[in-house]
């Protein structure tokens, strides 16, 4: 479907707990002077102004970045993306995972992009142009079988639906499975949304029983606004870096303490 936007729920509490574990695993990588491959799914404009109508219409920044960010230590790579991002777009400005793999992953990592939604598609080039980074107006999750493996092999890829289309939860396993035996070394991330129904639990069962070794992790906080139905936030992880456990546990602290 096309009719997600994301700048609705930028910033949202899930926002923060996808990025801050996105932004650790990409410094732990980018920590060897070996090149990587990054992919995205489902990109977004990769920038966003939480002082627009559309996100001030939901508020959700507030229970999210805004509560949250001051709590994080400050070398966390998570606030270092936050901090340039305001730095270059003003101190309304919030990173999508776009911009933040952008700013921390070097001229021999190269990024593959996905963007179907047109009007996204048109932001996020605007977004990836000081980069130098042409993403791809297409399909990402077929984006992803066809240009896995890549070279170089070692990378990361995001994999962040809208799941607007219920048919993604029952998709997504074997998708997984499929993408992990061509590409058995890459960290693939599957962001979920964890909602009062518990829609999710199939599809992270089908991928634990698919993927024995799968690092999940999961954070909870109070709905949003009234009537929202998400009340928590899931990252599914093939091939997690060391130490990424220890990282996500002081995540899940902060949660605890300042989220619920």
């Amino acid at each position: 479907m096309l009719s997600y936007q994301h700048l609705y729920h930028a910033g949202n509490p899930a926002d923060v707990h996808k990025h801050a574990l996105l932004a650790w695993v990409l410094d732990y990588l980018t920590q060897k002077p070996k090149p990587l491959s990054y992919f995205e799914t489902h990109s977004g404009r990769g920038l966003y102004q939480l002082d627009a109508p559309e996100a001030l219409k939901t508020g959700e920044a507030a229970a999210g970045v805004n509560r949250l960010a001051p709590y994080f230590p400050e070398d966390h790579p998570y606030i270092k993306t936050l901090e340039k991002t305001c730095a270059d777009h003003g101190p309304h400005a919030y990173p999508g995972s776009p911009l933040i793999a952008a700013q921390m992953l070097r001229d021999t990592d190269p990024l593959h992009l996905a963007e179907l939604h047109p009007g996204e598609y048109a932001c996020l080039q605007d977004t990836m142009a000081p980069f130098r980074i042409t993403p791809i107006q297409e399909d990402g999750l077929q984006m992803a079988l066809a240009r896995t493996p890549p070279s170089p092999r070692r990378g990361v890829m995001l994999i962040d639906p809208s799941y607007e289309v219920k048919a993604d939860y029952e998709i997504l396993p074997k998708l997984i499975a499929d993408l992990h035996r061509k590409w058995n070394v890459g960290v693939v991330m599957l962001w979920y949304p964890v909602l009062q129904d518990a829609r999710h639990k199939p599809m992270v069962q089908a991928l634990s029983q698919a993927i024995p070794d799968l690092f999940l992790h999961q954070v909870d906080f109070a709905p949003v606004r009234p009537g929202h139905g998400m009340n928590g936030s899931g990252m599914a992880v093939i091939n997690p870096p060391y130490g990424l456990d220890a990282a996500a546990k002081t995540l899940s602290d902060l949660f605890h303490t300042y989220a619920t």
